[in-house]
């Protein structure tokens, strides 16, 4: 017998999950025992990404770990063993808790890839629409029930990590509703919540997925826009601003319409978070002096 074939035969009749990825985190391999645990066979899951996978894996509050600090992606990017604790979900559509212990694979001392192997942690198996609302209480806004501050700034974290190690582009568009307070001053605090949940009803829908938009506070909302550079944002920006400009709310009897003022940018060399999103509100002021309702690019 083969070598490849021996180890392959090994890997195949092993208790544990074992899956590799390679540096773009597209799963190469598939084992038997990850079939057994997960319900996915090789066909379903082999050739995709594992961000773009079935399995979502989330950590013990219920966040996604591919939006806001997947453990794979980063042994790939510093080659550290990891060890944790996750949730992944199972193709009947429930949750199982395992144990992962992830490490690099290196060909001539260059990272190319990584293994994970994990082993179900226990017998015990979860509502899978229990944890998702444990999620969205814990990640995202009561109100318009957008991802929040903490989502968006984790997930900011992961993509600027991304565009570090790998050169991943993408933008950053900081939004501000146009006169806000007229519609809490003149038709009362319901009609502004009303302002805010139509916004949020407007853009969800359009959002790709591998891109986040959210409520950053008040009035105010980023969007991280993945693979987008300069050259693109302006594009974003106007529809960003169309989507919203077609938003109407009812005070008393009239029909009022909503603008916003936009500021986008993409992510530079030396950048951090602080510095991006400092620049896109900056981009947005700039809109407002320039008479509002426009998009402001830089």
């Amino acid at each position: 017998m083969e070598t490849e074939e021996l180890y392959l035969n090994i890997i195949n009749n092993l208790r544990d999950g074992i899956y590799f990825v390679d540096m773009e985190r597209r799963i190469l391999f598939w084992n038997k025992a990850a079939e057994q645990i997960t319900g996915y066979s090789a066909e379903e899951i082999v050739g995709k990404q594992c961000q773009y996978s079935k399995l979502n894996h989330i950590d013990e509050l219920g966040r996604p770990l591919c939006m806001i600090g997947c453990p794979l992606f980063a042994t790939l990017g510093d080659g550290q063993q990891r060890q944790d604790r996750v949730f992944v979900r199972h193709k009947g559509g429930y949750r199982i808790p395992i144990h992962v212990n992830i490490f690099p694979i290196r060909k001539d001392g260059e990272i190319i890839g990584a293994v994970e192997i994990f082993t179900q942690d226990s017998p015990t198996v979860y509502e899978d629409n229990l944890v998702e609302r444990l999620s969205n209480v814990a990640m995202h806004d009561q109100l318009t029930q957008l991802p929040n501050r903490r989502y968006l700034e984790s997930f900011l974290h992961y993509k600027l990590e991304e565009f570090q190690r790998f050169g991943h582009p993408f933008a950053v568009l900081f939004a501000d509703i146009d006169n806000f307070s007229r519609f809490n001053n003149e038709y009362g605090h319901d009609v502004g919540d009303a302002v805010l949940k139509n916004i949020a009803a407007s853009i969800k829908w359009s959002v790709r997925r591998n891109d986040l938009v959210g409520r950053w506070g008040g009035e105010e909302y980023v969007g991280i826009y993945s693979g987008a550079d300069s050259a693109g944002i302006s594009v974003i920006g106007e529809k960003f601003r169309y989507l919203v400009g077609n938003t109407e709310v009812i005070g008393g009897e009239e029909h009022l319409h909503v603008s916003v003022s936009v500021g986008i940018t993409a992510v530079r060399p030396g950048d951090t978070i602080d510095s991006l999103v400092a620049r896109a509100d900056e981009l947005m002021y700039r809109s407002k002096k320039e008479g509002k309702n426009r998009v402001t690019c830089g």
